[in-house]
């Protein structure tokens, strides 16, 4: 394997020049590797209530207050204006299983540079932005803020976890998806946008519990990092694969890629399944190829 093993804290802060040209809210493409075909269900910014007024013309006739206009016998509109904030919650795999990439990049490093972009676009959309950074030992909590200080904090995290799995030293603890999720049920009772970026180990039906009540009061995104190992696995028969904790030999046995894309697969459909019937978006990016091009592919503004 060749490409970057971990993150920098300098790296995250250049791809500042990176977040723009896109929105937090997903294109969508259907039938994409991981996405499903369902629409997407964010909604974006919400509208806030400001005034109740006399109707002017040409007010939008759909904005008539009718109660209003029949109590006070004349013509009343209600004027809303777009929320202005949104707190942003970014939560971060850095998980052993992140560990590990066939080209340019582990897992782990494709995740804390869009965790980094995603920051970085948020900021500069005015919203609060915070995160839950977690390895298999802690979950490391920022609460959203409104602040560049705030997003540099959430980026010291991403760096201190990723640079804990290229220590030599082994890491416990048993730490899982689901943990992380119940922190981010505490945190973000409504009106977020909760971005889930990981692999998906140990993803179950506790994590579609959670992730139902996430998606009840907040925009859920999830963001499955995947390295194409996963999808073509070539290599000198005896030579061995590790993913997740399961070993991989490989053999000249003329369905062996045949079988071990049908598991790949079939992870897949758990995957997507877990999501689909709350219509949460999951996004594929790869740890193969440059994160800021997936992002605006994925992410970018739709051509008109």
């Amino acid at each position: 394997m060749t490409g970057r093993v971990t993150v920098q804290f300098h790296e995250m802060l250049l791809l500042k020049a990176d977040a723009r040209g896109f929105s937090l809210l997903p294109r969508q493409p259907v039938g994409s590797l991981l996405a499903g075909r369902h629409a997407s269900r964010l909604r974006g910014r919400g509208l806030s209530f400001e005034e109740l007024r006399h109707y002017h013309q040409g007010d939008d006739i759909r904005s008539m207050d009718w109660k209003a206009t029949a109590r006070l016998r004349s013509p009343h509109v209600r004027v809303y204006t777009e929320e202005r904030e949104r707190p942003v919650l970014l939560i971060v795999d850095q998980r052993e299983s992140m560990f590990f990439g066939s080209r340019r990049a582990m897992k782990s490093v494709a995740a804390a540079e869009l965790a980094a972009l995603a920051a970085w676009r948020a900021l500069d959309a005015g919203d609060r932005v915070g995160g839950l950074v977690f390895n298999n030992e802690v979950i490391a909590e920022v609460r959203p803020h409104r602040s560049q200080s705030r997003v540099l904090e959430l980026f010291h995290e991403i760096e201190r976890l990723n640079h804990r799995l290229a220590d030599s030293e082994p890491i416990g603890g048993e730490v899982s998806i689901n943990a992380s999720l119940e922190s981010a049920v505490r945190i973000a009772k409504h009106d977020h946008l909760v971005i889930l970026i990981s692999d998906l180990t140990g993803a179950d039906e506790q994590t579609q519990r959670l992730a139902t009540q996430l998606a009840a009061h907040n925009d859920v995104l999830v963001a499955a990092i995947y390295d194409p190992l996963g999808i073509s696995l070539s290599g000198a028969p005896g030579m061995l694969a590790s993913d997740r904790g399961q070993i991989w030999e490989i053999s000249d046995h003329p369905d062996f890629e045949k079988d071990f894309q049908t598991a790949f697969q079939n992870r897949l459909d758990t995957w997507r399944e877990i999501f689909r019937r709350l219509r949460v978006p999951v996004m594929p990016v790869s740890a193969a190829r440059p994160v800021p091009d997936q992002i605006r592919l994925l992410f970018g503004s739709r051509a008109h």
